[in-house]
C-alpha cells in the first residue's frame, strides 16, 4: 500500500513534538502493510469511512481508497475530533 498525507496531515506532522513525531512515523510505516494493521479502530457518525490509530494522546486519521491510504489529520486527542 502507498501511504499518502494530504497538505494539512503533513502540516500537523512537521508541528509535532519529536519524540511524538518519531513515533508517528512509525504508525506511517505501519499502515503501508495494511489491512494487516492492528491498533486500527473505524470511525463513525459524520466520520464514517475513516479510520484512527493512536499512540498516546495522539491520533492519526487515515482512508483508505483503493491500493492508498490517505492520512488526513493528525494531532493531539484533545482537539482531534472538533475539526
Amino acid at each position: 500500500m502507498e501511504v499518502v498525507l494530504t497538505e494539512s496531515a503533513a502540516q500537523d506532522l512537521e508541528a509535532l513534538p519529536v519524540p511524538i513525531h518519531a513515533r508517528v512515523l512509525r504508525i506511517l510505516e505501519r499502515l503501508a502493510h495494511w489491512p494487516d494493521v492492528s491498533g486500527a479502530r473505524a470511525l463513525s457518525g459524520k466520520l464514517a469511512g475513516r479510520w484512527r490509530m493512536r499512540t498516546g494522546d495522539y491520533r492519526v486519521q487515515f482512508r483508505v481508497e483503493g491500493q492508498r491510504i490517505i492520512v488526513e489529520r493528525i494531532g493531539h486527542r484533545d482537539r482531534f475530533y472538533d475539526r
